[in-house]
């Protein structure tokens, strides 16, 4: 599927909280830690990863500071009235991980390959053609690409 034309957006459940992407992600993928299952209810999350400059948005959230299974200290940001999962913001800075769930339409929003494989569920489809890793990659580049070339951006 094509990507969509930006701006797109996305919210909390209530309405309370809404934001913007103005331009495309750098990538999306399925994340199988832990965090992501107790957060999605399912087995794994879709993290969109948008770079700072094409995110704004309007609300309160509530912020919440904890070390994710990688080691790395996580700010997960929560609408203030329905506590919605929103988006995080990574220790490495110039980019967010909107969680995809909250986009309005997540039709476009097709994974390139998967992270924390070792924590999947038996049963969860790890497609082998994708970019995965056992644990969280060394980098985001090689899903960075991997997005790149499926969507020709």
């Amino acid at each position: 599927m094509a990507l969509p034309r930006f701006p797109v957006s996305g919210g909390c459940s209530c309405g309370q909280v809404r934001y913007t992407l103005s331009a495309p992600p750098l990538t999306v993928y399925n994340c199988h830690c832990k965090d992501c299952q107790r957060a999605s209810g399912s087995s794994w999350g879709m993290p969109v990863v948008v770079p700072d400059a094409s995110f704004s948005v309007t609300g309160e959230v509530v912020t919440y500071r904890r070390t994710a299974d990688s080691g790395n200290v996580i700010a997960m940001n929560f609408c203030s009235t329905c506590y919605s999962w929103l988006w995080n913001d990574p220790q490495s800075p110039g980019f967010r991980i909107v969680r995809a769930g909250t986009l309005d339409d997540i039709s476009w929003a097709k994974p390139v390959g998967n992270i924390w494989t070792d924590s999947a569920a038996s049963w969860a489809p790890i497609d082998p053609t994708l970019v995965n890793f056992p644990k969280g990659p060394p980098g985001r580049e090689p899903l960075i690409q991997a997005w790149a070339r499926a969507n020709e951006v």
